[in-house]
């Protein structure tokens, strides 16, 4: 703490002190007060302006300090000014107090609490951006709630200084005026209470739920006008149209028939989506298939002379086919037919905020009326502008499962998850592959040492890693297909026979009545906290929506939908985004929940970083897999976790403990308490913890037992 707050904590500490040492607090009493009304009244007479000044800067101390009494200087002012001018005078003094309290506040505490509560902390500061001063205003007109606790903890908020300021005055405004003039019966009481009585509190309370009926009028009213243009049917067909059978919509539609409404979903392509059919899948399958043959080209590694596969890749990639049509039935139409679930095969357009036209494979086309609509159409594989890509064509996510003959040498555009997943795959599969990343690592988003170490086993599996460069166009030349990239401001050609483009996903927007229904999108569907477009009745969840793209993600966002879509304006929930688990499925595995420290320092976020190497993990090295590490960021001082990153073989299965950790507000303690297998590798996350407690041992009560001990020793 500097000097500045220092001596703002020490001045504060004596103002309170002295207050309650020379019990000051008397002054503030109903009959203090009573016994020298006529004196302080004949002072007034005599001197009305620095009454009005020594009365002023009395009240705005109390109320700077959040010392008791406030309501009976509000009573005083009154009393000693009468209506007007003590309204004017306590209205002010009040909300410039108020303003004091907020600043000191934030002067002496908002770091401290940001430092500790940062993620959460951005996300109360993203509401007050949002309707703080809507909500500030509610509070002020109920003084059933402490203002004190308002302004004090208003401080800690990103709200403005001047935000904080106008509403305070105009919030505070009736309850003023209501205890002002009050003030000028003030003979006539007898006490506080007769004030504030509950017959009272009631009224300001009804006062303060106004401004919330207000708001849902004004809800309304929006609404009217964003449907104005549209007639609304006088009955529907179904409570709830669903486009797209990916993730999202597969669990929207669930949820909306195990409730017993009436749901239709519309797939036109394949039902299970992308991460059936060409995603999740098709890709885990194929990296199955990949490590196997690694493994056993490092045979001598498992005490093994010489091991060897015949491999095909033809009939590896009918593998792949196979494992999703095992998958497939779980995602099928009878399965959701069976649970209730209207499933059409077909287009759908919307053609009103609640009419969907849909149209079958042989152009038979319906229309159906909904109360509301899910929009679910995912996204596809990104292909960028580069000049020539098109004459030499290329493979995406989405086609590279049609090939059956392994490709000799390929060309990987992207080190993302996917472009990195599917360049070890290939490479495993005896491909020769260029990963090209103009960034300057791979897995941008992870921590650096962990793009180290999976560079590194990249290379040693074979692929040439080139980061750094930008892909420039695409040349044919005798023949050949030829990538021009820059590097260091230098040309690079690479020949290859097949180019994967995995550069990013773009959500899928044309073609379903968004434009003409005039749905705000840019990257993605438009949506507010409750997953909800431009119409409140049309929501869209998964891919389409972000702002990620993992098929989980989908799911979780789907009952958000499906749950808000049926069960509005009765009841609805904002999306929680708080704990979002991930996985990048190469050889390590990297695994992540939370914030890494490249998150962490980019949001000034203060931490504590706890490592464990898996290298020193008994069932690591029985396996041959003692390689990775456990990293956990927890809030200084605390065992709270902020976020967890796992690189090294079942990560993706590792990193559960902590989602569901930091879920339920579990911390380190308690995972060190808990009993794990031995030996596992989960004994890793138990052994991390134990890190942390090394690290944050209580040194000072060690020395005086091991004195104990000593002692005891004789």
């Amino acid at each position: 703490m500097n000097r500045q707050k220092l001596g703002l904590v020490g001045l504060i500490l004596a103002l309170i002190i002295a207050y309650f040492a020379f019990d000051l607090g008397r002054y503030l009493s109903l009959d203090f007060f009573k016994s020298q009304q006529a004196a302080i009244e004949a002072y007034r007479a005599q001197q009305p302006l620095l009454a009005a000044g020594i009365f002023f800067v009395i009240y705005v101390i109390a109320t700077a300090l959040s010392l008791p009494g406030a309501a009976l200087l509000t009573l005083a002012g009154g009393a000693v000014f009468g209506l007007f001018w003590g309204l004017i005078i306590v209205s002010f003094a009040s909300t410039i107090g108020a303003t004091l309290a907020f600043l000191m506040s934030r002067f002496l505490l908002r770091d401290w609490v940001l430092k500790r509560f940062g993620q959460r902390l951005k996300t109360i500061d993203d509401g007050v951006q949002r309707e703080g001063a809507f909500y500030l205003f509610t509070l002020r007109l109920v003084p059933a709630f402490p203002f004190f606790l308002i302004n004090l903890l208003m401080g800690l908020t990103a709200m403005k200084a001047r935000t904080f300021y106008w509403v305070s005055q105009l919030g505070m405004l009736a309850g003023t005026v209501v205890y002002v003039n009050a003030g000028t019966q003030l003979a006539q009481l007898d006490s506080l209470s007769g004030i504030v009585s509950p017959g009272l509190l009631g009224s300001f309370v009804l006062l303060g739920i106004f401004p919330l009926i207000a708001k849902k009028i004004v809800d309304l009213v929006k609404a009217r006008k964003v449907y104005a243009a549209w007639q609304k049917p006088a009955k529907f067909d179904r409570n709830v149209v669903v486009i797209g059978a990916g993730a999202a919509g597969l669990v929207t539609s669930y949820i909306a028939a195990a409730v017993k409404a009436k749901v239709t979903l519309v797939e036109k392509h394949k039902m299970g989506g992308d991460c059936l059919n060409t995603g999740c899948v098709p890709s885990k399958a194929l990296i199955r298939s990949a490590k196997l043959l690694s493994q056993m080209a490092h045979s001598q590694h498992y005490g093994i002379h010489s091991a060897k596969a015949e491999f095909n890749f033809a009939e590896a990639m009918e593998r792949v086919q196979r494992v999703i049509q095992d998958i497939a039935p779980h995602d099928s139409v009878e399965r959701y037919t069976d649970l209730g679930v209207e499933v059409l095969e077909a287009t759908a357009k919307i053609v009103s905020p609640w009419e969907v036209d849909i149209t079958d494979h042989n152009g038979q086309t319906q229309r159906l009326s909904t109360r509301s609509i899910v929009i679910a159409t995912g996204a596809r594989p990104f292909v960028p502008p580069i000049p020539g890509l098109s004459e030499v064509g290329c493979l995406t996510s989405d086609t590279i499962w049609n090939l059956r003959e392994l490709p000799k040498r390929l060309v990987v555009l992207g080190g993302g998850p996917i472009g990195s997943e599917l360049s070890q795959t290939f490479a495993r599969l005896g491909s020769q592959v260029t990963q090209v990343e103009m960034a300057p690592r791979l897995l941008m988003r992870e921590d650096p040492e962990v793009s180290e170490l999976v560079m590194q086993r990249f290379i040693a599996d074979g692929v040439k890693v080139a980061v750094n460069h930008a892909a420039k166009r695409f040349v044919i030349e005798n023949g050949e297909k030829i990538l021009i990239a820059e590097h260091a401001g230098q040309e690079v050609r690479i020949p290859f026979d097949e180019v994967l483009v995995a550069v990013g996903r773009a959500a899928n927007l044309k073609g379903y009545g968004l434009e003409e229904l005039g749905i705000p999108v840019g990257k993605t569907v438009d949506t507010n906290e409750f997953l909800q477009t431009r119409y409140p009745n049309i929501y869209a969840a998964g891919d389409v929506a972000g702002p990620y793209q993992f098929t989980h993600t989908a799911a979780h966002q789907a009952w958000y939908a499906a749950v808000n879509a049926l069960f509005d304006p009765f009841k609805k929930f904002k999306a929680d985004y708080t704990v979002i688990p991930w996985a990048t499925f190469t050889e390590p595995e990297v695994a992540r929940v939370g914030l890494n420290e490249l998150e962490a320092k980019e949001k000034n976020i203060a931490y504590e970083a706890s490592v464990y190497g898996i290298d020193d993990l008994d069932r690591a090295i029985a396996d041959g897999e003692a390689h990775g590490f456990i990293k956990v960021l927890t809030a200084p001082g605390s065992d709270r976790i902020l976020g967890v990153t796992i690189v090294g073989e079942h990560a993706g299965d590792l990193i559960a403990e902590y989602v569901l950790a930091m879920k339920q507000g579990i911390g380190l303690n308690k995972i060190l308490g808990t009993i794990h297998i031995y030996p596992t590798m989960a004994e890793a996350n138990k052994y991390v913890a134990g890190v942390w407690k090394k690290a944050n041992a209580p040194k000072g009560l060690l020395v005086w037992v091991e004195r104990f001990h000593t002692w005891r020793r004789g």
